[in-house]
């Protein structure tokens, strides 16, 4: 009964001791096997392992992606504007013998007061080497990728691997913003200035070539139409000269009538001219009594006459004195 009574407490005893030296390793940490302090064992796989009770301690890190969001950050580019920068980086634990080392016992919170320190570093050392614009352009990725590059190689010392790096914002300081819109509509506005007068002078161009172009084309209209009216007033006084210079007299005679015609109707009811003037010598051979033969009574037959007298021998006599000459009827 005794022998029962001691064995009880051992077997507990030696399950107790046989249990605590296990330990699990999870596939979403590491573990570090220490013994006084000292890394004796590194278990980065999934697994059961075992320790020596009471002499070793198992300190876990955890094995996933961790983020880690700064605090705003004034930065001053290239071109002294300056900004205010947050940044979002991706990190985990790539070497947990040299993390250990690095940050001793406190752990993720003086890794993550570490590594934003470096990624502050990385971004004033990036952003100062480039200008305010190239920030907020499509170069942006490429700066990006650079800060990340410069972080992961100084949290190399630290076991980190720094993943990823992201400008979450990039605005301007509270006390630089009003300046830097009136500035920024004042260039607009002068561009559109520019725009503006440089599409006044191109319709200035345009315009004085239109309006160059109608002159051309009237001025050579004109010039065309001169050439044809002077031409046509030519055949038209050579048509009157040779159908007048037929019978001289006869013209003379017509063209009396038109001037009677112009010069006495209407209101025109008194003349003053000379009574021998030439303006009324188809006038004054005509007998007021209407006894005497008028001059143009007189050069009113002369074109019967003339016809009869014209006429060839054989004409008929009975001809009118419209018939042509030959005596043939149309």
């Amino acid at each position: 009964m005794n022998r029962t009574t001691l064995l009880i407490p051992i077997v507990v005893i030696a399950a107790a001791i046989g249990l605590s030296s296990m330990f699990v390793v999870d596939e979403r940490e590491n573990a570090l096997v220490l013994q006084f302090g000292q890394v004796k064992q590194v278990r980065t796989e999934p697994g059961l392992y075992f320790r020596i009770p009471f002499l070793q301690e198992v300190v876990r890190y955890d094995a996933r992606i961790l983020g880690l969001q700064t605090q705003p950050l004034e930065v001053t580019p290239a071109d002294d504007r300056r900004l205010v920068v947050d940044a979002f980086a991706r990190w985990r634990i790539s070497d947990v013998r040299q993390f250990r080392r690095a940050v001793g016992v406190v752990g993720i919170q003086a890794a993550q007061v570490r590594i934003e320190s470096i990624l502050n570093a990385a971004i004033r050392q990036v952003m100062g080497s480039v200008p305010s614009g190239a920030v907020l352009s499509e170069d942006r990725t490429g700066l990006m990728n650079q800060t990340r590059d410069v972080a992961r190689r100084e949290a190399q010392a630290l076991g980190v691997d720094v993943i990823d790096v992201r400008l979450t914002r990039t605005d301007l300081p509270e006390q630089n913003l009003a300046a830097t819109y009136a500035r920024m509509r004042a260039e607009r506005e002068r561009e559109a200035a520019d725009e503006i007068a440089r599409g006044n002078e191109a319709a200035l161009r345009v315009r004085a070539l239109a309006d160059r172009t109608q002159v051309e084309l009237v001025s050579s209209a004109n010039r065309d139409s001169e050439i044809i009216r002077g031409e046509a007033d030519a055949e038209r006084n050579r048509i009157y000269a040779e159908a007048f210079g037929q019978d001289p007299e006869f013209f003379a005679f017509s063209r009396s009538l038109t001037s009677y015609e112009r010069a006495l109707t209407g209101d025109n009811a008194s003349m003053v001219l000379s009574p021998d003037s030439d303006f009324f010598r188809f006038l004054r051979s005509v007998d007021p009594t209407g006894a005497g033969v008028s001059a143009a009574s007189d050069f009113a037959a002369r074109p019967v006459e003339a016809a009869a007298t014209d006429a060839p021998a054989d004409a008929p006599v009975d001809a009118p004195a419209d018939a042509p000459a030959d005596g043939t009827n149309n």
